[in-house]
């Protein structure tokens, strides 16, 4: 008989409740005095920081740092909830309460009647609900007079642009707003490129032909690398994910040439633009062979 979920037996936590007693110490009036200074926007990049360090953890395969990392990004997410606390806000129990209402209300097919088979339905049903939230929270604006918040208002825009545009894109893709086939997203992509280089043609340029306080062209980039979002998500691909990889890949074959540059006693600024190009492919050369 296949296990459910109504079978797991819930577990105490004691270590999650020292640490936030932890927290509440260092931020009492006898604590320390840095942790009772911050305020949710002192410490504010902290988060980002830490959850940045998690991934490449996870990326490196690095499960004892990840787990230093994970507690790191737990301390951001608690000290944040003790600010509130302290501020007559919010607590680390409406924290967790919140979120556990809405991984409930998001998962109709493991906690409700809806039917999902695969990731793809899902995924389906999670936008399905989300809009219908989105509706609930359309129609209380409308009772209270309160102004309606946008789709994309969701979107943080402190997010880094990349990740940004995949996320907007979805949502714009949740409610229709999508082109039918793989070739019309990259008809739009041939559409962008042009109107980049049209704009980089007529654009100013210094004497090294760079292009000089000229707003055109950098929205028509803008625009050719969204429409590029678009086609890693029409291809199932996470563009975010994927120029890290490159990122790590380009890192990868520029140390192979740092060395073999090295060990003939000479560095790559030294070198002419052939004897780079060589490294380079000797260094793809040596990534294929491993």
């Amino acid at each position: 008989m296949t296990a459910s979920w109504r079978d797991i037996e819930t577990t105490e936590h004691p270590a999650f409740d020292e640490f936030v007693k932890t927290i509440a110490c260092l931020r009492a009036p006898d604590g320390c005095p840095w942790d009772r200074e911050q305020t949710h926007e002192s410490i504010a990049r902290n988060m980002i920081e830490e959850a940045y360090e998690a991934v490449d953890a996870i990326e490196s395969r690095d499960t004892t740092h990840l787990r230093e990392e994970l507690g790191d990004v737990l301390m951001q997410v608690v000290l944040q909830s003790q600010i509130a606390e302290d501020a007559g806000e919010f607590t680390i129990d409406d924290v967790c309460r919140e979120v556990n209402e809405k991984l409930v209300r998001r998962h109709p097919h493991v906690f409700g009647e809806a039917a999902a088979d695969d990731s793809s339905a899902v995924l389906e049903l999670w936008d399905q609900v989300k809009l219908a939230e989105k509706g609930a929270a359309d129609a209380k604006a409308d009772e209270t007079g309160a102004e309606r918040e946008s789709l994309l208002d969701a979107v943080p825009k402190a997010f880094p642009s990349l990740l940004q545009a995949q996320k907007i894109s979805k949502k714009a893709v949740a409610v229709g707003f999508e082109w039918e086939t793989l070739d019309d997203v990259w008809a739009q992509v041939d559409e962008e490129v042009a109107e980049l280089k049209e704009a980089f043609a007529r654009a100013p340029k210094n004497a090294k032909g760079k292009v000089e306080n000229d707003t055109d062209v950098e929205l028509e980039l803008g625009d050719v690398l969204f429409s590029l979002v678009n086609v890693a998500r029409k291809m199932g691909v996470d563009a975010e994910s994927a120029l890290r990889a490159t990122c790590g890949k380009f890192r990868s074959r520029w140390s192979f040439m740092e060395g073999a540059a090295w060990a003939q006693g000479r560095r790559l600024d030294d070198m002419t633009q052939p004897e780079l190009e060589d490294l380079w492919k000797q260094a793809k050369a040596a990534e294929f062979s491993a």
